[in-house]
């Protein structure tokens, strides 16, 4: 998918003049986290977002510091922060030259930049002119309207272990010379030995992703690699307690 096929198409934008008031209010009126911020001829200059909002005077949460902190940090940089913390038109709080994306741009590659940029929203671009915004909040809504889609038809056992098995195969992580599969009425067991016990639930999680999967049981033997102590799986352990009763 593509940045054009999940972007918001109607983007509430704000001036650099404008007041931080003003933001705040079309931020809450809203029920979004961020502006982008356009010029007189609709060319995007920066964007602000509540994080920019955090810290102000006017509600006292401005970042203080110890005075000997402050002589390191130096004179530029603590003017700039006033002027952030204090600035009351957005083109002096703004994030300029804000990271933005095209309409072609994969949603894989979206993700990535929000999560290198630590950002919550990119803008969509065309030619300099904002034609969208793509958030988190469009992602997650992304996934939701694929969910009837990723429904198949359910499969029999034997397809099922196939099914599980080659997943397995692909993993880095997983141990599959050490685990066995075991596939009887859609519900799938799985067997063996594993030395790290995040590897239990990945395993589970994989079986479960199988259309026709009705069940996961573990029988996995987590084999502590220092003391070589080995546990059994939480499983079993259910198991032998409702026979002891």
């Amino acid at each position: 998918m593509k940045a054009a096929e999940v972007m918001t198409q109607h983007v509430i934008s704000i001036k650099p003049g404008s007041s931080i008031m003003e933001a705040a209010q079309l931020m809450l009126l809203n029920r979004i986290s961020g502006l982008p911020v356009l010029d007189d001829r609709g060319k995007l200059v920066g964007i602000v977002t509540e994080g920019d909002l955090l810290r102000r005077g006017e509600t006292g949460t401005e970042r203080r510091r110890p005075r000997w902190l402050e002589f390191f940090i130096g004179p530029g940089r603590l003017a700039s922060e006033y002027v952030h913390t204090h600035g009351r038109k957005i083109n002096e709080v703004m994030t300029v030259d804000p990271q933005t994306i095209t309409e072609e741009t994969p949603l894989v590659e979206i993700v990535l930049l929000m999560e290198r940029k630590r950002i919550k929203r990119l803008p969509v671009v065309r030619g300099g002119e904002v034609v969208g915004i793509v958030s988190r909040a469009n992602l997650v809504r992304a996934l939701a309207s694929l969910a009837p889609e990723t429904q198949e038809t359910a499969l029999g056992d034997a397809s099922i272990r196939e099914r599980v098995l080659a997943e397995i195969d692909k993993q880095p992580w997983a141990p599959r010379t050490l685990t066995n599969i075991i596939v009887r009425g859609g519900v799938v067991e799985l067997w063996g030995t594993i030395f790290d016990e995040r590897e239990r639930k990945a395993l589970r999680v994989v079986a479960e992703n199988v259309p026709g999967v009705r069940q996961v049981r573990d029988h996995l033997v987590w084999v502590e690699p220092m003391s070589g102590m080995a546990f059994g799986a939480p499983d079993q352990d259910r198991e032998s307690s409702d026979k002891s009763v």
